[in-house]
């Protein structure tokens, strides 16, 4: 009886942010181990069911880095990386896209097996993420070409809305098309934050490979459960937050800026960790706020 009356206290915690949130849309970023491992994707799955069920519209962006980098070994091309980024040339975008779409479409699959409803572009009829040629600036002020790497311009903000209206989850893969109707490989960190603020989101939540931004990253216990941006930026120049985290944080700066209330870096390898960080006082991750 003790622990059926654990279980309804926490329905009661979470009913304050169910009625908060309820019609309120929020992007959720789907990548690394959290779609590596079977039972770890199929319960972040049922959270955005469960989400989508109590009246938050989420919206799903997803990338597909391991993946992309068997096929591309069983084709028999190197990934080249210029500045942290994968290099794309047309090659590779063939095998970018075609993984994507594949993606997609099991993940809209099994939503749909769980029980919920899931519509996503992999047919190719549904386009939603449109944009450009990423540049970088070079050391000598000269741009530096990443190939078809791009940037998301505009998002179809009236389709994505009305998906959600209609009770569908949209997933969509980091792909946007450019002005000639071509694909562009965009990084999904920074796509889900495109989309997230051209949204005007309630909230944006990247899945990660880690607990949160960590003091020590040999110490899980050392989870720093809120910050700021300026708070970021002093730990990005004391290095606590380096290497691969830095574009995650700054995905969240993009989206803080362009309009989006919080965002959250949390760790999609914990069962159920968004309805924990979203309908729990204390959360598992890291939020970050302006």
């Amino acid at each position: 009886m003790d622990h059926a009356i654990r279980k309804a206290e926490t329905l009661i915690e979470a009913l304050s942010y169910i009625r908060q949130f309820r019609n309120r849309l929020i992007v959720i970023k789907l990548g690394g181990s959290a779609m590596e491992v079977p039972e770890s994707l199929q319960a972040t799955l049922l959270d955005i069911i469960f989400m989508a069920t109590v009246g938050l519209r989420p919206v799903v962006v997803h990338g597909g880095g391991k993946p992309i980098d068997r096929a591309m070994a069983e084709s028999g091309l190197k990934p080249r990386k210029v500045m942290g980024r994968r290099y794309t040339d047309d090659e590779t975008l063939a095998i970018v896209v075609r993984v994507l779409q594949e993606i997609n479409a099991d993940l809209e699959k099994q939503v749909r097996d769980l029980g919920g409803r899931a519509i996503g572009p992999h047919r190719g009829a549904l386009q939603c993420l449109f944009g450009e040629k990423l540049m970088l600036p070079g050391s000598d002020a000269a741009p530096i070409d990443l190939g078809r790497v791009g940037t998301v311009t505009r998002v179809d903000v009236d389709l994505l809305r009305d998906f959600c209206q209609g009770g569908n989850v949209p997933v969509l893969p980091s792909l946007a098309l450019d002005a000639d109707g071509k694909w562009l490989n965009v990084n999904a960190d920074t796509a889900a934050a495109a989309v997230a603020a051209k949204l005007q989101a309630e909230k944006l939540v990247l899945l990660t490979d880690t607990p949160g931004i960590l003091m020590d990253r040999k110490d899980a216990g050392s989870l720093i459960t809120s910050l700021n941006v300026e708070r970021c930026q002093d730990l990005i120049q004391k290095k606590v937050i380096d290497e691969g985290m830095i574009p995650k944080v700054e995905a969240c700066f993009d989206s803080l800026r362009g309009g989006v209330k919080k965002t959250h870096i949390v760790d999609g390898r914990l069962r159920h960790s968004l309805l924990l960080e979203i309908y729990t006082h204390h959360g598992v991750g890291t939020e970050i706020v302006l």
